[in-house]
């Protein structure tokens, strides 16, 4: 087990505890910050959530760096990434910091992307890398949802999470379409295997 998976797989164990933080009902003895303008179980999910999304940052450049890369972190790396973002995207939605039906189209989105790894390295033996539209979709996926946590609070008149989280959605949309036409021979070739 080298340090890119451990870090993995500490983001894997941050999942059950951001999601605990934000859905389970906690006392913290009416303790805000800024006086009630954030509610404490937000800016631990945020912090949480930054620590995750670090450790995301570190296990690729680690793992590329050192030559580290394993089929394990090849799979993990990936979902571990989806699964706490996907789950951040379903709390806030439940909060009212997010609209259903954006999260809809990221959710959709990245099952599809999902399925259409799966398809090309079932068929060529090559895991997709990420392209530029994906790496800024992820980065500003993770930006959205700590400022959506914090409420906006470091800036209150501009709403940089909102604004955050539409241009994720534009990138998601994007980097979404990207993949299906830069592998779009997958399909074709199982089209003419089928004739």
């Amino acid at each position: 087990m080298n340090l890119p998976n451990r870090l993995t797989i500490i983001r894997i164990f941050l999942i059950p505890i951001f999601l605990i933080i934000l859905a389970v009902p906690m006392d913290w003895g009416g303790v805000t910050w800024l006086s009630t303008m954030i509610p404490v179980t937000q800016i631990v999910a945020a912090i949480i959530f930054a620590g995750a999304s670090v450790t995301d940052l570190l296990d690729g450049q680690i793992a590329r760096r050192r030559h580290l890369v394993t089929n394990f972190g090849k799979f993990a790396d990936p979902l571990a990434d989806k699964m706490i973002v996907m789950t951040a995207f379903v709390l806030l939605v439940e909060m009212g910091m997010a609209p259903a039906w954006v999260v809809a189209i990221i959710v959709c989105r990245e099952l599809a992307v999902t399925g259409l790894r799966l398809i090309v390295v079932e068929n060529d033996g090559e895991v997709i890398a990420a392209a530029w539209p994906g790496k800024i979709k992820t980065t500003s996926q993770m930006l959205a949802i700590i400022l959506l946590l914090l409420n906006d609070f470091l800036f209150p008149d501009f709403r940089l999470g909102t604004i955050l989280l539409y241009v994720c959605l534009f990138f998601t949309v994007y980097s979404g379409i990207d993949y299906f036409v830069q592998n779009r021979s997958v399909f074709a070739d199982s089209f003419a295997s089928k004739k």
